[in-house]
């Protein structure tokens, strides 16, 4: 199944929200930001997805650090942000793959992040904790937990299922 950014964001349209992306290319490495909104006044938003990380060119070069919505956004905005984030790392940049750390603050909640990735497409990849060849990935994402990896195209297919299905529904 196959989407365009484009598409998306007119389907965001359609649905009330608005979809927009930030993009910059420092030193050849791209930055996102991504977020779902919905337009309150005439110059007010109200942020209900996001979804901030950085690419670069290799095997698993799309890294994943924030992503947050919000407890009372309209259904299926968790969806776009993922469907989007995929579509634009296939259209825009040579990544095939995305990285992320489910990360272990307190357990309970590291098993609902886990549980969570795991359903948008993710796979457990290894342990992140002490040991010397865990730094540079605990400097990356600040901290230990479950590195996780997810095929760009099966996630973008997940979520763009679940973000059909969530528009199509009526309340």
């Amino acid at each position: 199944m196959s989407e365009t950014l484009e598409n998306l964001e007119k389907q965001a349209l359609d649905s009330g929200l608005l979809l927009r992306i930030q993009v910059r290319r420092p030193f050849n490495i791209w930055t996102l930001k991504l977020v779902v909104a919905e337009k309150v006044e005439e110059n007010k938003i109200r942020i209900w997805g996001e979804m901030k990380g950085w690419a670069y060119s290799g095997i698993n070069g799309l890294q994943l650090d924030t992503m947050r919505v919000s407890p009372h956004a309209p259904r299926g905005v968790g969806y776009l942000v993922w469907a989007s984030t995929m579509a634009w790392a296939l259209e825009s940049t040579p990544c095939k793959n995305a990285r992320l750390l489910a990360i272990r603050d307190e357990e309970k909640q590291h098993e609902v992040l886990v549980k969570y990735f795991t359903k948008r497409g993710f796979l457990k990849v290894r342990e992140v904790g002490s040991s010397p060849l865990d730094l540079p990935l605990r400097m990356i994402w600040g901290g230990a937990g479950i590195l996780m990896l997810g095929d760009c195209s099966n996630v973008l297919s997940i979520n763009l299922k679940l973000w059909h299905s969530s528009i199509s529904k009526t309340d």
